[in-house]
């Protein structure tokens, strides 16, 4: 059995995922580019839930790059020691800020290559800011997009790089980023990373995975 499904297939594949999960958005709160750019980094490996229930606080005690570079790292930390490797993420946050303030006036540079120079900002996350911030084309592969895609057979990756690459081939650039919320709806609500709930989905008929009876 082929490993991907067939292009005429992909778009029956997000219009069922449209259906399913017409409210896929960012989950993350922010009101600037600096609060979404270190909202998503501090969401790695960690659940968007518990990256809200920390920025409140975080935010209105240093909502500006300006202000966050002058923070107390042990400050950071005990605000957000709540979420997953906290000790890390205080320490980047303080630092990018830095960075930002010394290099950029303060302000998110809309450019990726500039955006993976930040101390702590990875592929995921610059694509996710770009997205979301500025409004490009983008598709952040997480943990969800990456065994969604495969699962179902949009994508046959073997890394998270590979799964964004053969996504941007196989999805017009127009559908790139809602793609990529949908994706990681369908993730969170029904393609459960170790008991997806195939019987409730809509797409059972076309997702390879289903076809192979789960495997």
């Amino acid at each position: 059995m082929s490993k991907l499904i067939k292009r005429n297939e992909i778009p029956l594949v997000m219009d069922a995922l449209e259906k399913m999960h017409p409210e896929a958005a960012c989950a993350l709160d922010f009101r600037t580019h600096f609060q979404l750019l270190v909202a998503v980094m501090l969401s790695a490996q960690t659940t968007d839930v518990s990256v809200n229930k920390v920025t409140p606080v975080l935010f209105e005690k240093y909502p500006t790059a300006e202000a966050m570079s002058e923070a107390d790292t042990l400050d950071v930390q005990e605000i957000i020691r709540t979420i997953g490797l906290y000790k890390n993420k205080a320490k980047n946050v303080v630092a990018l800020s830095k960075m930002l303030v010394s290099e950029y006036g303060g302000k998110v540079p809309g450019d990726y290559s500039e955006l993976v120079k930040l101390p702590g900002v990875g592929r995921k996350t610059a694509n996710v800011v770009l997205a979301e911030g500025f409004g490009e084309a983008r598709i952040a592969v997480d943990t969800h997009v990456f065994r969604v895609s495969n699962r179902i057979g949009l994508t046959e990756g073997k890394d998270p790089v590979d799964v964004e690459e053969q996504l941007m081939k196989r999805l017009p650039k127009d559908q790139w980023t809602r793609a990529h919320h949908l994706i990681i709806f369908h993730g969170r609500k029904v393609c459960h990373a170790r008991k997806p709930d195939c019987e409730g989905c809509d797409i059972k008929d076309i997702c390879l995975y289903n076809k192979r009876g789960g495997k």
